[in-house]
């Protein structure tokens, strides 16, 4: 077939700060004087994959760049998103999609499985000798993605985790007792890391950080919780959604529905099932009264972009590295502060009597 010019994006995953402007970055890009020439029409499909397959588009060249601005500064996923992992059956329908459009390159903005989902639409336009060129967009806030050194949204992300326990770190020196605060991160502990940039004191918290990529036992934990209570007189804890005990097993993942995705993950956020259950083993066996917990739904240093291949970003994920995990195995290391801070910045001051 004669090589087909047009093109279509699609967001997928779940919406972050950010999403919008890869969009937009992508469209801008594709209608500038210097790839014209070769990209065609822009279809952004609605709803990701599923919308490819329900012929669901918004026309992109028609879109004033005034409104693509807007939509950049904008949250959440403007064409909408899905979490869809594509069947031999799905691609062959979104082949005979793409050529009825005379579509050659296909744009999918999402993590780690929507990177998965492009490099199954990429290998089997290979298999049926569709000649198609698959770019998959880094979008994560967790940070997990093995081919790049920070995702966008991250910084922003772990801002507000900083932020937020700053916050929760003022109200339990008022009030005393036990906080826990249950933090994003299915497999890599990122986010909750960024937790230790609220620090500005030396009895500042949070005083305990748990992370998915040490085991986490009850016993250890209870111990952690009692040390911290005899030396701040109070504790403030920052916990990653997917700790898992020494079996590998997500401890979220066993309190929850057991509802799955279509690939395969679990659901753990949102569900406030993890902190109640710590909150309980707090007041149980470290003996606190009081015990509260949370789940939580800058500047950037130079970077650099460039192009990798989509299966150094699919399916698997990037956990937090060994350098930047204490080896107390609840707290993180300066090397990680010095990662973090640059993507976050400074953090509101605040001040204590």
């Amino acid at each position: 077939m004669k090589k087909a010019n047009n093109m279509v994006i699609a967001q997928s995953g779940g919406p972050s700060m950010v999403i919008n402007e890869s969009l937009v970055g992508a469209v801008l890009a594709a209608r500038s004087k210097r790839t014209g020439a070769r990209i065609g029409r822009i279809y952004g499909a609605v709803h990701g994959i599923a919308g490819i397959l329900a012929r669901d588009y918004v026309d992109l060249r028609k879109v004033s760049e005034k409104k693509l601005m807007a939509i950049a500064a904008t949250p959440s996923s403007a064409l909408g998103s899905c979490r869809l992992k594509p069947t031999r059956e799905d691609c062959r329908r979104i082949f005979e999609e793409f050529r009825r459009l005379s579509v050659g390159y296909f744009f999918y903005i999402g993590g780690n499985d929507s990177a998965d989902a492009a490099r199954i639409v990429a290998e089997e336009a290979e298999k049926d000798g569709y000649p198609l060129v698959c770019f998959h967009i880094p979008k994560t806030i967790d940070n997990d993605l093995r081919s790049c050194d920070h995702t966008p949204g991250f910084g922003s992300a772990a801002r507000f985790v900083a932020s937020a326990v700053k916050g929760d770190d003022l109200d339990n020196r008022a009030l005393g007792g036990v906080k826990i605060d249950v933090v994003m991160g299915r497999d890599a502990g990122f986010l909750t890391a960024a937790s230790a940039l609220a620090r500005e004191r030396p009895d500042d918290g949070p005083h305990l950080i748990y992370l998915p990529e040490v085991p986490f036992s009850e016993d250890r934990f209870v111990k952690d919780v009692k040390a911290a209570m005899k030396k701040f007189g109070r504790c403030v804890i920052a916990v990653s959604e997917g700790i898992r005990g020494k079996d590998g097993v997500a401890i979220g993942a066993k309190l929850g529905s057991g509802e799955v995705d279509s690939h395969g993950n679990v659901q753990m956020s949102g569900t406030g099932a993890l902190g109640d259950a710590l909150a309980r083993l707090v007041k149980a066996k470290a003996g606190v009264k009081r015990v509260r917990a949370d789940t939580f739904g800058g500047r950037a240093y130079r970077v650099a972009y460039a192009a990798r291949p989509i299966a150094d970003a699919a399916k698997e994920t990037r956990s937090l590295p060994r350098e930047f995990i204490a080896k107390n195995g609840h707290d993180v290391t300066q090397a990680f502060i010095d990662y973090a801070r640059p993507l976050v910045g400074d953090l509101p001051p605040c001040a204590v009597l």
